[in-house]
């Protein structure tokens, strides 16, 4: 999975650098254990650390290819998977690359030699990189469609400073963190962010599905996807099928890997086909069974209230769901004092506040995971892309002007001190983002009633509430150095199943 970081000025020479590069570099120390290398050169600096998966052998980053006539390198500092690597490497051997690893690193590198920024929108998968092309003297920053993978950068007056995680920025020394009033609103509530904002000030994130682009001549950024509507011509039957059909490809391809696997099973319907679908899967292989991963709290059998969004206990049907599997099932048991002691550490990953024992628990969970496997499935994702949370069906809350995943709630801001809330306004703040994310919604012409309105709903389910589920994710699991792949967010479901109508996803 990897981390990765470095910086750009057009105004110095950066070749004797090395100190600062380093300082970067091992921030990143915990999504690469497995190996670390940096490159530096006339204008540019790259580190990376790396979380072998596959080709541990090969794949050393940052990685360096010689192009042109007098051999002008392109250097690639590359964190994710590409899981058609091995359809690209057969097209790019076809147009003349010659490759000397079996990575899908190298497949990236070639191919942004061959189709520059037309590169991203030929990858499947979950992915962030920096690619330094030393001829044009251009840096390219791009990051996957849904933002499963993070990347941060600060513009300068003559470059910029980018990294993994924003503390890869903060370590180098001509960045000066700081927070102004306004960015409260993101600590206290960062489901309200709108893709690229960060609370730090002159700190952004690549949007999802975005390519950042700096040369001497400033710094652009332009999509290269973006979700479209159109008409559903499947019935219930096709579409079923249509769902079914993507998400056995999606789980195959996510079982790619040279070290060990596992899956994350809480007894749901979103995890339970993730893993029932990856056990046939290595069945039909004639690998061994899946090994299954639950969370369970001492005393919880006693202790346990239902909500809304937990109406029932998840550790009986997750065993009930391995057994019927006949996947080796592991059971993390967790203690309060183990929450409370792993709390320093979710936060180092983190880089801002976080989420109080929902980080705790799912970090231990995945520290558990590391001891046996390098890479784990999750069901994470399927309820923002099908509508699953109760509210989604919900009337009083679906039809509120506002965001529908806020619903009654308290919010944080009302804590705030009245001569703060007060010069802060947090209720306008979140009617003008409401307005503001529900104006680009991609709407489809004619559609209209429930349709229309939960089209909205889901989009705004798609922005923040997404991007905080697939940020805590990243932190937690790369913070013990293993890589988290999300099936149900392959672009090609969320293509899909974006343009099934709702009252075909309630059926």
């Amino acid at each position: 999975m990897c981390g990765f970081a470095g910086w750009v000025d057009f105004a110095r020479d950066q070749r004797g650098e090395q100190a600062v590069l380093d300082a970067m570099t091992d921030t990143m120390r915990e999504r690469g254990p497995d190996g670390r290398g940096t490159w530096l050169g006339q204008h540019a600096a790259l580190g990376h650390r790396r979380l072998a998966v596959i080709d541990p052998a090969g794949g050393a980053q940052p990685m360096t290819a010689q192009v042109g006539p007098d051999g002008s390198a392109v250097v690639l500092a590359y964190a994710g998977e590409v899981y058609n690597f091995r359809e690209l490497r057969t097209q790019l051997t076809a147009l003349g690359h010659r490759f000397s690893t079996r990575s899908d690193t190298e497949v990236v590198l070639r191919a942004c030699i061959e189709w520059g920024t037309g590169a991203a929108e030929r990858l499947n998968g979950m992915f962030a990189f920096a690619v330094w092309d030393s001829i044009r003297e251009e840096l390219l920053l791009v990051r996957d469609r849904l933002g499963v993978k993070p990347l941060y950068y600060a513009p300068r007056p003559h470059g910029v400073i980018f990294a993994s995680e924003p503390k890869g920025v903060l370590a180098h020394p001509e960045f000066t963190p700081a927070l102004s009033p306004q960015a409260l609103h993101l600590l206290l509530n960062p489901r309200l962010a709108i893709a690229g904002e960060t609370p730090i000030d002159a700190l952004h994130e690549v949007k999802p599905g975005h390519v950042v682009r700096i040369s001497r001549r400033g710094h652009s950024e332009s999509p290269y996807w973006q979700l479209v509507s159109r008409p559903h011509t499947d019935d219930l039957t096709g579409t079923v099928h249509g769902v079914r059909e993507l998400l056995e490809d999606i789980v195959e391809r996510q079982l790619v890997a040279d070290v060990p696997r596992a899956a994350m099973l809480s007894g749901g319907l979103d995890s339970s086909a993730i893993a029932a679908l990856a056990a046939r899967s290595l069945a039909r292989a004639g690998e061994d069974p899946l090994v299954t991963y639950s969370v369970r709290f001492a005393g919880e059998e006693r202790d346990f209230r239902p909500t809304l969004l937990r109406p029932e206990r998840d550790a009986p049907y997750a065993a009930l769901t391995a057994k019927h599997l006949g996947t080796e099932h592991v059971e993390v048991k967790l203690r309060a004092e183990e929450l409370a002691a792993a709390a320093p550490l979710t936060r180092r990953a983190r880089d801002l506040p976080g989420l109080g024992q929902f980080d705790t628990s799912m970090y231990l969970m995945f520290a558990a995971l590391r001891e046996r496997s390098t890479v784990a499935l999750s069901g994470e994702a399927a309820d923002e892309v099908f509508g699953g949370y109760p509210w989604f069906h919900d009337p009083g809350t679906v039809w509120r002007d506002t965001f529908p995943w806020l619903g009654n709630a308290p919010r944080l801001a009302d804590c705030l001190a009245p001569d703060l809330r007060k010069a802060l306004r947090p209720a306008e703040l979140e009617a003008d983002r409401y307005a503001t994310l529900r104006g680009r919604v991609p709407r489809l012409a004619g559609e209209e009633g429930i349709d229309a309105r939960m089209r909205e709903v889901l989009f705004l389910s798609l922005q923040g509430p997404l991007a905080m589920l697939l940020d805590r994710k990243d932190r937690m699991s790369m913070a013990v150095g293993l890589e988290v792949r999300v099936p149900f967010c392959d672009h090609r479901l969320l293509e899909y199943v974006w343009n099934v109508p709702w009252t075909m996803k309630r059926a």
